[in-house]
């Protein structure tokens, strides 16, 4: 039987368009990119001649009755009004993460489809890779018992990031809504929503100095406003509890230790920007020694396949069902974001009103 196929439009040429063109035209059998637009049409254009696609305009794309779905691939301070064009002009749309800048941005969005029965996904979708998956059936299947705690504790070094990807330094880019939303959508797929949270925001350096010999910035002061050292502890509404705490502003490469502790074993998930890092079990024998095994992967998906949560989405909607990286997911991740915000600021523990579902477990190739 022949698959059904979406045809898709990108906007934004930016670096991480290269990845999902490439993924979405040579990975996913269900979705076939016909065009390109960007803020910049020159922008588009070279990304149409490197993948032999349509460059347009975004009126262009959102008039092209062709087009069933949009990817939307730009900074989120465009993602609302974007989204919103897409689904006036009756597209489906996926997007980077956020969903949108604010909640009630997002929640506009969110009314628009389910008045329309259109659908909106949202990164991040490396919750769909083999770690998550692999970690997802383990604790389905009770392999670590009761869960009742986790913990979550991530480094970057912004003094060379900042500089590397000027993008972080935009609004939105900050520690919260760029990096820390990989780690929140992974524990809500695991373990199910955020109930009630505490945390503190901090910004402590606005301004430093290029430190990369040879770039534009170098020996310059750069404005670096977004914050970047998160610390918080969160409820789940299943009664779990545990802690995330992320600091940007300290030495090495990215690194992360995510944690999550049963009465039975112990699970080491890594580095949830990924899709397939080792998940390692902890668990002790009989005379109390503790014995580590890395866990069979499950699913199918490892290497870095960005684009997989629009072709998941593709195929939800050929077969009429919910999407894994779905608005509601979304919407719940930037309310929890957005809680964090405003527990920092009122120094007072928050109670998060949003709920989503689990994702459904994901282990089919698409």
């Amino acid at each position: 039987m022949r698959k059904n196929i979406m045809n898709v439009g990108v906007i934004g040429a930016g670096a991480i368009s290269d990845t999902y063109l490439e993924n979405m035209l040579h990975l996913f059998d269900g979705l076939n990119v016909r065009s390109v637009c960007a803020g910049h049409l020159e922008n588009a254009r070279k990304k149409a001649e490197k993948y032999g696609i349509r460059a347009c305009t975004a009126k262009e794309m959102m008039s092209d009755p062709e087009i069933g779905m949009v990817v939307v691939l730009t900074p989120v301070g465009s993602h609302y009004s974007l989204i919103k064009d897409a689904l006036e002009a009756g597209k489906h749309v996926y997007t980077e993460k956020t969903i949108t800048e604010t909640t009630d941005q997002a929640a506009q969005l969110l009314r628009l489809t389910d008045e329309s029965g259109l659908y909106l996904g949202c990164a991040p979708d490396t919750f769909l890779g083999t770690a998550h998956q692999t970690a997802r059936r383990a604790v389905d299947d009770g392999l670590i018992g009761e869960v009742n705690s986790f913990s979550i504790a991530i480094n970057r070094n912004n003094d060379l990031l900042t500089l590397l990807f000027p993008f972080l330094r935009m609004p939105g880019a900050g520690a919260l809504r760029d990096y820390l939303v990989y780690y929140l959508t992974g524990l809500i797929a695991l373990l199910g929503p955020v109930a009630e949270l505490g945390a503190f925001v901090r910004a402590p350096y606005p301004k430093r100095v290029g430190m990369i010999p040879g770039m534009a910035d170098y020996g310059k002061e750069i404005d670096t406003p977004n914050e970047s050292i998160v610390s918080a502890i969160l409820r789940l509404e299943s009664g779990v509890t545990g802690t995330i705490h992320e600091d940007n502003e300290t030495v090495m490469e990215d690194r992360a230790d995510f944690v999550i502790y049963g009465t039975k074993g112990i699970l080491l998930l890594g580095n949830s920007n990924d899709f397939g890092n080792p998940v390692r079990l902890l668990q002790s024998d009989e005379q109390g020694k503790v014995v580590t095994r890395i866990l069979e992967p499950v699913g199918e998906y490892s290497g870095n396949v960005r684009g997989l949560g629009a072709a998941e989405m593709a195929e939800a909607i050929f077969a009429g069902r919910k999407n894994r990286a779905c608005k509601e997911l979304a919407y719940h991740v930037l309310d929890v974001v957005e809680g964090m915000e405003e527990s920092s600021r009122a120094g007072t523990m928050i109670r998060v009103s949003s709920r989503c579902k689990r994702p459904e477990p994901f282990a089919q190739k698409l």
